[in-house]
């Protein structure tokens, strides 16, 4: 057995807790100090049919090559690539004293069916958007793309785990997805249009990325993916020792908070400076940092998202941040705001539209439930 599959069987494997240590699950930051991670795989990556909720948020000049591979895997050299990235980027966790967990793979090309629609899969790289951690509790969120209805079947092995070892498990309410949750008329607002989101409010849905905890404040924002319906509905179920914040932005396509708006540590935050043209009131006295220009060059495929995918780095605690190796400015930029970079390749897997926040759910992260604001 080689290494890489070594390690493969120890992270799907790892012991539970010892009786009487509390939860497996634990996380009310993103900078507390990460313990256990969940990592994803690039296993089967397909591109997901055709489907109106895409335009919105699928690169313009990606569109063709996505109706033209609907339902075929995604190019085997990058997910190659990817993995290797993954692995390293596994290697660097441990470490760094974090213990990291696997999904196992799903069949992402099998066709599978609702009462009104069919579809195929896509993968399970970023558990960042199928689950949300809050505290001891791990929620399955109603995704709204329908290539992702069953994602989070990749996880249950660890969720039951995790669940039998104390931690709370819980699921949005299983969305329809029906053409009722869907905007027939959304056309590209522009550069001056008002945001319109592809999404309606016919029942809730919403993808974790599009949240970020802060203790007893979370941040939101409406989406492509995350409508009004899912934030109120999340909003009752984490009840009154939480305060969901629901911020603006200017971005025409708005899909996950955490490439325009992340805090690093308390007092911390990093921002896209297009999209945050003003800093929201409640991170008032917080020092601020605009996020270099990524340098992403143009012939690399990003089949997924934009070049601003280098704001998606992960906070090993208030200090030590992993960035992508070759994101020179944006290193330079950390470490002059007084974090620790741990450079690791990652070009490859930003292709598939994420980068190490994206590909990561911080199971347990050292800390307790405070206030910042």
């Amino acid at each position: 057995m080689t290494t890489e599959a070594r390690n493969a069987a120890a992270d799907r494997t790892a012991a539970r807790p010892a009786a009487g240590a509390g939860s497996p699950v634990r996380s009310h930051t993103e900078w507390d100090p990460l313990e256990e991670v969940i990592v994803g795989i690039v296993d089967g990556a397909s591109f997901p049919p055709w489907h109106r909720a895409l335009p919105p948020v699928v690169p313009a000049e990606q569109h063709a090559t996505f109706a033209r591979e609907a339902g075929r895997p995604f190019p085997a050299e990058r997910i190659e690539a990817a993995r290797r990235e993954l692995e390293e980027f596994a290697r660097i966790l441990r470490a760094e004293g974090v213990t990291v967990r696997r999904p196992e793979p799903i069949p992402q090309r099998r066709p599978y069916a609702t009462l009104d629609w069919t579809s195929t899969g896509m993968y399970a790289a970023m558990p960042r958007d199928a689950l949300l951690v809050v505290g001891e509790e791990i929620i399955e969120c109603p995704m709204a793309w329908r290539s992702r209805y069953y994602e989070a079947l990749a996880y249950r092995p660890l969720l039951k785990e995790y669940f039998r070892g104390g931690a709370r498990w819980s699921a949005g309410p299983k969305p329809e997805l029906t053409d009722e949750q869907y905007d027939p008329e959304w056309t590209e607002p522009g550069p001056d249009g008002p945001v319109r989101t592809v999404v309606t409010e016919f029942e809730p849905t919403f993808d974790a990325a599009d949240f970020i905890r802060c203790g007893r404040d979370i941040i939101a924002q409406r989406s492509h993916v995350t409508n009004a319906f899912g934030i109120e509905w999340l909003r009752r179920q984490l009840g009154d020792d939480y305060r969901i914040h629901v911020l603006e932005f200017a971005d025409p396509h708005p899909m996950h908070i955490d490439a325009t708006l992340i805090p690093l540590a308390p007092g911390k935050l990093l921002i896209h400076p297009e999209r945050v043209p003003k800093v929201p009131e409640l991170f008032k006295g917080w020092d601020v940092m605009s996020a270099p220009r990524p340098i992403i060059p143009d012939s690399h495929p990003l089949y997924l998202t934009s070049k601003w995918i280098n704001m998606n780095v992960l906070m090993l605690d208030e200090e030590r941040v992993v960035v992508e190796r070759q994101d020179e400015p944006m290193i330079k930029a950390l470490r002059n705001f007084g974090f620790t970079p741990i450079p690791c390749d990652f070009r490859n897997f930003n292709s598939f539209g994420g980068s190490f926040h994206c590909a990561t759910l911080d199971v347990r992260r050292r800390g307790s439930l405070q206030t910042y604001f």
